[in-house]
């Protein structure tokens, strides 16, 4: 006995599962955020009035990054030709990705004012390089007191904001290299400020 009913569509191979049968797409999460680098700031104490102003823009920066500094990891320095060694010592600890340097130095009448500067400046980079650790070099030397403060206000020129990001962004292209992680780097974006 014929029943009569609905023509059977001819088989067809499955592509996938029929529309009613789809599932939504789950949305793509982000990878999760690598911890930031654990910076340490070495800070000196003469011209202190300038150098506050330099450690307030340094931390201001790096808490806007998302890599704040603690208190502990804030440690002195009784002058600029003393950040070389404090810096060195603690990149040899491991503990920190980056150091940032923070000094003032104000010409005067006699030749002091050349070799802090210089000693300062080559013994900074002397301890990036021997230890692989950035350095940062947040080292005002200016010939007036004036043009120390202008650079050390809390503005978007302070030179402690300055010295925070290129240890910041350095620490971060190390790491990238260290784990063989593509680095690209945009000239643009990676143009230096000087200092002064």
């Amino acid at each position: 006995m014929l029943t009569s009913g609905p023509t059977p569509r001819p088989e067809t191979p499955l592509t996938g599962p029929p529309p009613e049968m789809t599932r939504p797409t789950p949305p793509r999460l982000a990878p999760p955020r690598p911890d930031p680098p654990r910076l340490a700031i070495v800070v000196s104490r003469f011209n202190e009035e300038v150098t506050a102003g330099l450690l307030r823009g340094a931390r201001a920066h790096l808490q806007e990054q998302g890599a704040p500094v603690a208190d502990q990891d804030v440690i002195g320095a009784s002058g600029a030709f003393e950040l070389p060694v404090i810096a060195q010592a603690l990149a040899r600890t491991g503990r920190y990705e980056g150091v940032v340097c923070l000094g003032c130095v104000i010409k005067g009448d006699t030749a002091h004012f050349e070799f802090i500067s210089l000693g300062a400046s080559i013994g900074l980079m002397s301890a990036a390089l021997a230890t692989q650790t950035p350095i940062a070099f947040g080292v005002l030397t200016t010939y007036t007191d004036e043009q120390a403060v202008a650079r050390s206000r809390e503005d978007p020129d302070n030179k402690g904001r300055e010295a925070a990001a290129a240890c910041l962004e350095t620490a971060l292209t190390l790491r990238a290299i260290r784990s063989g992680a593509d680095v690209h780097t945009d000239a643009a974006s990676s143009a230096t400020c000087p200092m002064n």
